[in-house]
């Protein structure tokens, strides 16, 4: 069993900066991934990094401003977010599973945090 709990979420202005937190127990040797589900949207995947941190992986809309680390040591991982944008406002959820498939598969992520919540003002 794992269990995922994130932080880091607020409200901040458009180009502002977060780092959201994914803090894991129990087993954590397994892939990690951040998605995030914008009101009255569905759930979308944002970025996903191995177990090993060597390989991560983006959504369009996010590469070269969202990026996803590992800690570990900590069993911590990290989703750092510069030059927010309004339309990144979303509950963001840390996932962790071993991920044989579909990086971008919800189903191929067995265990979910709790989520926390980022809104971005224009």
């Amino acid at each position: 069993q794992v269990q995922l709990v994130e932080s880091g979420g607020g409200l901040v202005q458009a180009g502002d900066s977060l780092r959201l937190s994914c803090a894991a127990s129990g087993r954590t040797f397994y892939a990690l991934g951040w998605f995030r589900q914008a009101p009255g949207k569905e759930q979308e995947f944002v970025a996903h990094i191995t177990w090993n941190g060597r390989n991560t992986y983006y959504a369009d809309s996010v590469k070269g401003r969202f990026t996803i680390s590992r800690d570990n040591a900590k069993n911590t991982a990290y989703l750092q977010m510069n030059s927010l944008k309004p339309e990144d406002t979303a509950v963001y959820y840390c996932a962790a599973g071993i991920v044989r498939g579909s990086v971008y598969a919800r189903n191929e992520y067995s265990y979910w945090g709790q989520g926390t919540h980022v809104t971005v003002s224009s």
